[in-house]
């Protein structure tokens, strides 16, 4: 660090009035630059953030009244908006060719394209607005610097004679403190201006021992506040803020600590000087810490990269159900990378770059996967328009030893039967239905006209309920409790004087179904007449819009909260609550798509 002795003893005597000047301007000049790297370090500690959180502090910069000073942190933003776009469209051409289009054609407009453009070119028009402005203002800080340099340089040359010269002096000094911003082509040649004067001034006072003991008695008390602050700095737990600190100390002593009587001179600096010197070896502290935070990051990332390509390559042959968990699942990881802090620069690249190639892979290999499933979904129609055609051949066959197997049989085919295309899902979904359904409506209105039947019929439900009185909450019991719901279902009606099993079942049900923590509407039911499945689908709607309507509900009630975070314990059951009506919902509507396709 520069210190006060910088000058040599020669100069020191030549002028003891201009020895405190050049030092402490090297000083500061010299702080200001490691403060720069200070700054300049700590950006790349910078979170990392989404485009989406990007645009959005992009968008809030420019609504703000001085929009065009935050230059530094506009530019900041509108590289790391840009890069995200730039590699999504880069990810958009990659699959276009990969699905054998030709590169020549790709063409594709990223959706927050336009925004950014707008926000850029707003922000350049609102940052020359603010240029000029600063051109106009430098330009009057300039003239008042000139003024207040030309009233220095009148206080030695033709003061008055009963002018206050303490006072006079305290007032240039704070003006010139005060004074704004001039443009840099200006500063030096000014700033040397000033310090001559204010040299020559000094030299002036040599002939008024009294005024300038007076002013060696104030600068020394202004010494003694800068080093009692300087001393608290040391233990500062926020080592930057202490850096930042220390540098406006400096340029206190400059501007405000100068000169003191010779003896104080050597003593006051040094002393200074080693708390200066000590609170910039903590900058090591603030390296290490980053670093180590840093290395934490990059490992935590590089773990999200390595699941992601542990789902890119599955142990066993992938399903629909697979793909679709793991594009969730990879979403959530993106979201997680990008919200992890920055890594060592050195490596950041690589590991930007093994991000979005492993990205790509995954995407890679689900494209392939649902591009074969195209094919198989046509073997799926074929097989499936098979079993309709058979359902009809058989919908009024009264021998039921024989056909009441057979549309079990091809109910059961169906199910394993895979997905069709989307097209032609609900249209031979009803086919056979209506098919199936006119079957069992023939054969229960055809089984049930026999009062012995019907003793039968109860007798079977009675070992039914029986059954399920004894299904517990252990693994396998919600299975168990589907199987005798379906074999409910496939019973007929019972004797009138009977029927109250009918509301013993649904009682001892809703009990298990409780203790299963399971929801009624969730059971996969089979053999259910046309109308109960019309039932159900309905009960099923209205559930999903009334959960639709409580989640709603509740995240406008966070909406009111400033920053309303899942680490705010008032607001964590909340939280919790949202998440478990959103699972809730998703598997109301995939039930009810299970209704619809008939899986």
């Amino acid at each position: 660090m520069t210190t006060e002795n910088n000058l040599s003893e020669n100069e020191e005597k030549k002028n003891p009035n201009e020895v405190s000047q050049d030092p402490s301007e090297n000083t500061v000049s010299h702080d200001a630059n490691q403060h720069e790297d200070d700054a300049e370090h700590l950006d790349e500690h910078e979170e990392e953030i989404s485009l989406a959180d990007a645009l959005k502090e992009m968008e809030k910069i420019i609504n703000t009244p001085n929009a065009g000073e935050n230059f530094k942190r506009f530019n900041q933003l509108r590289e790391k908006a840009s890069h995200y776009i730039h590699d999504e469209v880069e990810d958009k051409k990659h699959e276009y060719v990969e699905a054998g289009n030709p590169a020549e054609n790709f063409s594709y407009e990223h959706p927050s394209q336009a925004k950014y453009s707008a926000l850029v070119n707003i922000f350049r028009e609102k940052h020359d607005d603010f240029q000029k402005g600063q051109e106009e203002e430098q330009k009057k800080n300039l003239d008042h610097r000139q003024n207040i340099i030309e009233r220095l340089k009148n206080l030695y040359t033709s003061s008055e004679p009963g002018i206050n010269l303490f006072r006079s002096i305290r007032e240039i000094k704070e003006d010139w403190s005060k004074a704004g911003q001039v443009a840099k082509s200006e500063f030096k040649i000014l700033n040397n201006n000033y310090f001559h004067h204010l040299n020559q001034f000094y030299q002036m006072l040599d002939l008024n021992k009294e005024f300038l003991e007076q002013e060696y008695s104030h600068n020394l008390e202004k010494r003694e506040h800068i080093i009692a602050r300087a001393k608290e700095l040391e233990n500062e737990p926020v080592i930057q803020k202490a850096l930042n600190e220390l540098q406006y100390l400096h340029k206190l002593w400059k501007e405000e600590a100068e000169p003191v009587a010779e003896e104080f001179r050597e003593k006051t600096w040094e002393e200074f000087k080693e708390i200066s010197n000590k609170i910039h070896e903590r900058k090591s502290e603030l390296s290490a810490s980053i670093e180590k935070e840093q290395t934490v990051n990059l490992e935590k990332k590089n773990e999200i990269i390595a699941e992601i390509r542990k789902l890119s390559e599955p142990s066993e042959t992938p399903n629909h159900n697979y793909w679709q968990n793991a594009i969730k699942r990879v979403e959530d990881l993106r979201s997680e990378f990008l919200k992890t802090g920055s890594v060592p620069r050195k490596l950041s690249n690589q590991n930007w770059n093994d991000f979005k190639t492993t990205l790509r892979g995954f995407n890679t290999t689900k494209n392939n996967y649902y591009k074969s499933l195209k094919g198989s979904q046509q073997t799926n129609l074929e097989e499936k328009l098979k079993l309709i055609q058979t359902a009809q051949d058989n919908m009024n066959n009264e021998e039921w030893d024989i056909a009441v197997p057979l549309f079990k049989k091809l109910q059961e085919d169906w199910k394993k039967i895979g997905h069709v295309p989307k097209s032609m899902t609900n249209k031979i979904w009803d086919e056979f239905r209506d098919a199936c359904n006119a079957f069992f409506n023939n054969y229960r209105e055809k089984s049930n006209t026999s009062t012995d039947n019907w003793k039968e019929n109860y007798k079977n439900k009675k070992a039914l309920l029986d059954e399920l009185k004894e299904v517990s909450n252990k693994e396998g019991s919600i299975e168990k409790i589907e199987q005798i719901k379906t074999s409910w279902n496939n019973i007929g009606k019972v004797p009138r004087d009977k029927i109250s099993i009918n509301s013993e079942f649904n009682k001892t049900l809703r009990e298990k179904l409780k203790i299963n923590k399971i929801n009624e509407l969730e059971l996969k039911e089979e053999g259910l007449s046309e109308n109960q499945l019309t039932d159900k689908a309905r009960k099923i709607k209205n559930q999903i819009s009334d959960l639709e309507a409580e989640i709603v509900k509740l995240e406008n009630n966070l909406s009111f909260f400033n920053k309303p975070s899942r680490e705010n314990p008032l607001l964590k059951d909340t939280y919790n609550t949202i998440d478990e009506k959103k699972a809730h919902l998703e598997t109301l509507k995939q039930n009810l798509h299970s209704i619809i396709s008939g899986d």
